[in-house]
């Protein structure tokens, strides 16, 4: 059978402009191009294990503009089963992004209707859903619904994957209900009130009863084994574009998760994905082979 997995979260329309640089305060600088694609890190990491092989559901919420056939179309195209999209009146989800010659990137999230799911309707939706091997959430939604949707499924056995990005610190009803806490060092730091090193991993890891894995960039993720920090390298690459590179990382990671890998190589899988998809342009697009 395949791994079936569940995605609460955002789904927006990229918008993404190339420049060598970007631009100080006041100052205007010239593109060298631009494209639209499809993102927002919940349907992002829906969409990576969807190429993956896994039945993937979305729940997420579209506005009533033009973006939404859109969104469904890509996602349908993807593997993902659209059954359980909300829609309400209004803007959907965008992302202006800026991406310089280095690959780094900028962004400016404006969550539209991802403000508006409603959680008892993706309870009910999960219900319909049935058990799912992997729920995955992050905070492009609001705190309140993943914490509802979270707890429903730890207390119904499901193993939970949370991705703590945009940075905010969760609540510790969704950390008792979070079987794996995926941030990035920059989210640790703001997360946890220090720096990110081994020692604070370590203190972070054993104030929590979930598991904890820090993605670190072209350095690899740091994990902890037997009460010790273990680092796993990536591969060297030269960055095009680095968005959405975390959610390729999510999305494998839970896809290997859901599919009974053991923790090494769960990040395995995620870390060649991730490191994959920043040698391409775009975010969802830079999944695919």
């Amino acid at each position: 059978m395949k791994p079936k997995i569940c995605v609460v979260g955002s789904a927006n329309i990229d918008q993404v402009s190339y420049v060598k640089r970007t631009p100080n305060d006041g100052e205007t600088v010239f593109g060298e191009s631009y494209q639209m694609g499809f993102g927002g890190k919940g349907a992002n990491q829906a969409v990576m294990a969807g190429i993956l092989g896994a039945d993937v559901y979305i729940i997420a919420c579209l506005g009533s503009d033009v973006y939404k056939d859109m969104t469904i179309e890509n996602f349908k195209n993807n593997n993902v089963i659209t059954d359980y999209i909300q829609t309400v009146e209004g803007s959907s989800g965008v992302a202006p992004i800026w991406v310089d010659e280095s690959g780094q990137n900028r962004i400016i999230v404006i969550p539209g209707a991802n403000n508006l799911i409603d959680s008892s309707s993706a309870i009910e939706s999960l219900e319909k859903i049935g058990k799912p091997d992997v729920l995955v959430g992050q905070f492009e939604i609001p705190m309140n619904v993943n914490e509802q949707v979270f707890s429903h499924a730890y207390k119904n056995g499901v193993k939970t994957v949370l991705n703590p990005a945009p940075a905010d610190k969760p609540s510790d009803t969704l950390l008792e209900n979070t079987s794996w806490f995926i941030p990035n060092e920059i989210e640790f730091e703001e997360i946890y009130g220090d720096v990110f090193n081994e020692n604070n991993l370590i203190l972070f890891a054993n104030n929590v009863e979930t598991n904890v894995v820090v993605t670190l960039g072209e350095k690899g993720c740091a994990y902890i084994k037997n009460n010790k920090v273990e680092i796993m390298n990536t591969d060297s690459v030269k960055a095009i574009d680095t968005t959405g590179a975390g959610d390729a990382f999510v999305g494998a990671f839970s896809f290997a998760l859901a599919s009974k890998f053991d923790t090494e190589e769960c990040i395995k899988l995620a870390l060649q994905k991730a490191t994959d998809s920043v040698t391409k342009k775009g975010t969802q697009s830079s999944y695919k082979n």
